[in-house]
């Protein structure tokens, strides 16, 4: 049997404390006037947040099996649209986890257009149970964010 043409996506790379994925603007992704849909912006910030945590080896689909089921969710997000992104651009999500509070992962992410910043957002996210009620991540997930968090 032939091998793959290409291998599993890439979950991108750490540089520092900071998570960079590349992303590509294609057309749908973008509104009538050829600019990328501002509720698009999410969708990608969510991808680096996502990628990031896979490439740390947190899985959302191993939290929600664990004994005592655990997800995520955003309670508050302000993101600020700098530059218009366009159809072919290619751009970067750079994420860092800065600290965890009790049950609240404060996160800074912002989207890059080469050295240019596109849109930038802050975000909390808290960790709850399948009922929704808030709880502190397990001991797994602090472990594998906690050398990457910003120093007080």
């Amino acid at each position: 049997m032939s091998q793959p043409l290409c291998p599993e996506p890439s979950a991108g790379w750490l540089d520092g404390r900071e998570h960079v994925l590349p992303v590509r603007i294609y057309y749908e992704d973008t509104d009538f006037t050829g600019l990328v849909y501002h509720a698009n912006y999410l969708r990608y910030f969510e991808r680096g947040r996502s990628d990031f945590f896979r490439l740390v080896g947190i899985s959302h689909s191993a939290l929600l099996a664990l004994p005592e089921p655990t997800a995520f969710t955003i309670i508050r997000i302000e993101v600020d649209y700098r530059r218009a992104a366009r159809i072919d651009d290619a751009l970067q999500v750079r994420t860092t986890y800065d600290r965890l509070q009790g049950a609240r992962l404060m996160v800074s992410q912002r989207l890059f257009r080469g050295e240019a910043v596109i849109a930038q957002a802050v975000v909390h996210a808290v960790c709850i149970d399948l009922k929704g009620r808030a709880r502190r991540p397990p001991p797994s997930l602090i472990a594998a964010l906690s050398p990457l968090f910003a120093t007080p």
